[in-house]
């Protein structure tokens, strides 16, 4: 698996593709920074490139990379390899190279100009979703042997979870505004890994209080050890979850 792993990150590497991700994110952090000395507020800036930029990169790159690596698929199913260990070994690669280019990119700025808790929590959020949108491409990618078909789907995950879903949250909390909503709020919430990362990453910045009441109520529960806890296994969840249904799909899939 190892020797797998390491073929497809090296070809990963040769497309340059990663290298570039990595210097978008690195300068972008870099202006940031230098346009404001405050690092709470290029926190914020850099909160909506983790919300919009890196799933929709992760996932539109982690699917084209699917089906680039089809022939290698083929090739090592030819081998006395097992299915699951050749798809793990993909998804660790793209993970792990799409991960490592956000950690580069704006980790390491954050340590140079010591964005503090905040910017560990932005990291912790970047990596996760990368990992949810990473597993979200894959499903996308065995649903359908049509590459188009499927970077249409992986699209739709992307604009349903960054979007639509934030619009019918939206309509549910006004139309249902005279009921006490925080508990369902927070369960609907659970339900797209992109707001609870915005949760959990405005409650590390200490924004809850312009949220009034329903700010308090998830500040009592995301900002508790039960709720770190239950927010951390929500998004463990939206990780393997979907990884586990495309390899299920994979492994009895006739290629």
């Amino acid at each position: 698996m190892a020797r797998i792993v390491k073929y497809v990150f090296l070809d990963i590497l040769r497309t340059r593709f990663i290298l570039l991700y990595t210097a978008f994110l690195l300068i972008s952090t870099i202006a940031l920074f230098q346009l404001d000395s405050d690092s709470s507020k290029v926190v914020m800036s850099l909160l909506n490139i983790v919300l919009m930029v890196v799933p929709l990169i992760s996932i539109v790159f982690a699917t084209i990379h699917f089906y680039n690596s089809y022939e290698f698929i083929e090739l090592m199913l030819a081998q006395p390899v097992k299915r699951n260990v050749i798809f793990i070994s993909e998804y660790a690669a793209v993970a792990v190279s799409l991960c490592a280019a956000f950690v580069v990119g704006v980790g390491i700025p954050m340590l140079v100009y010591g964005a503090g808790a905040s910017g560990v929590t932005l990291l912790f959020c970047g990596i996760v979703l990368t990992l949810v949108f990473t597993s979200l491409a894959f499903l996308a990618s065995v649903v359908t042997r049509d590459k188009a078909k499927a970077i249409g789907i992986a699209l739709l995950f992307w604009f349903y979870f960054s979007l639509i879903y934030d619009g019918l949250l939206l309509w549910i909390v006004y139309t249902f505004s005279d009921y006490p909503l925080e508990k369902i709020t927070l369960s609907l919430i659970a339900l797209n890994p992109v707001d609870l990362a915005r949760i959990i990453m405005l409650l590390q910045l200490d924004i809850s209080a312009l949220m009034g009441y329903t700010g308090a109520f998830y500040k009592d529960f995301l900002g508790s050890n039960l709720g770190a806890i239950a927010s951390a296994g929500i998004l463990l969840v939206w990780i393997a979850a979907p990884l586990a249904w495309a390899q299920r799909i994979f492994s009895k899939k006739d290629l």
